[in-house]
């Protein structure tokens, strides 16, 4: 069975099984077939899921009024203090496909989430390109904001209350049901089929969680990136992987091996994070998410990058809570 390689990811260069006769995955001794991948450790305990804690996970604050014109910012603002800086610092993905990707041909980040980042850096400075994309690992995301190193970050990044204790988010711009991708003709057709394989998330992600609500349970490893997780597919070091629906079609479109699969076991909701405590910015970037809503910017970014999961559904209602 041949198998397509991975797109050409400039931080995915394990391809070392792309192609090739082999036989399915979940034949293969993971022993057999190559090492470990760096970084890959099996989760033993379920992280928190969305949407449990106890708290409103897509509460936010709403924008005050008319927002401010691009380079001039509120004097003393998280904002102004951005501008005068030169430049948004983003953390962003370069390895999920649709959200965030370093495209081959260009070498350029281009995604629904780049384009996102774009626009909040257009509100700020008139000009979406004075921006520095900065790439971060999901489990990395919360303690860069609290070391400031970043001033905000747009990846794939869902509102839970354990996370709200440490950072502050946006409302929500994107909905996705967490679903599983396996390859064609594993016989796994959805949660049930997964008694006994082992599955694949990234760190750092709450992918995790709805698996260990499964009975029985399957055995999970964790990995650095979702493209980490097709490469151990690939590998036979697992026998599907679970996450959310855009993801998964973006692994799907590189190896087409795969096959998206089964009801939705859990959901994701993603916003902007921000350090805790900006609430100058949080209402700031509120504002920039209205306008990509009410301006059509939202559903020209979906059509640019997301159209392969189907006709847009429009963007999220924002949650504001005052």
């Amino acid at each position: 069975m041949k198998r397509p390689l991975l797109i050409a990811f400039a931080a995915a260069v394990l391809l070392v099984a792309g192609c090739g006769d082999a036989p399915e995955p979940s034949t293969i001794p993971a022993s057999a077939v190559a090492p470990p991948l760096p970084g890959a450790e099996p989760i033993t305990s379920a992280p928190s899921a969305e949407g449990t804690g106890g708290c409103d996970t897509e509460a936010t604050l709403a924008p005050t009024g008319a927002q401010p014109r691009p380079g001039a910012m509120p004097a003393g603002s998280a904002m102004a203090a951005i501008v005068a800086n030169g430049r948004l610092r983003v953390g962003v993905d370069q390895n999920t496909y649709m959200f965030g990707f370093r495209n081959p041909s260009t070498g350029r980040l281009e995604g629904f989430d780049i384009d996102l980042a774009r626009e909040i850096a257009r509100d700020l400075f008139g000009d979406p390109d004075k921006i520095e994309l900065r790439s971060v690992t999901a489990a990395d995301r919360i303690p860069l904001l609290q070391e400031k190193k970043v001033d905000m970050i747009v990846r794939t990044f869902s509102a839970t209350c354990e996370r709200r204790r440490d950072v502050d988010f946006s409302s929500v711009y994107y909905r996705a049901s967490q679903r599983i991708a396996a390859p064609r003709g594993s016989g796994i057709t959805g949660g049930a089929g997964l008694a006994g394989k082992r599955v694949c998330v990234a760190k750092g992600t709450t992918a995790a969680a709805p698996l260990f609500d499964l009975s029985p349970r399957p055995e999970v490893l964790g990995v650095t990136n979702w493209t980490d997780c097709l490469v151990a597919l690939q590998q036979g070091t697992v026998d599907a992987i679970s996450g959310d629906e855009p993801i998964l079609a973006g692994l799907v479109a590189q190896d087409h091996n795969l096959e998206v699969v089964g009801q939705s076991i859990g959901s994701g909701a993603y916003a902007v994070g921000v350090p805790r405590g900006s609430d100058e910015l949080v209402r700031f970037v509120n504002g920039v998410l209205d306008r990509t809503r009410i301006d059509g910017t939202w559903e020209r970014i979906y059509a640019e990058h997301l159209s392969t999961l189907g006709p847009s559904q429009g963007p999220p209602r924002p949650g504001y809570a005052r």
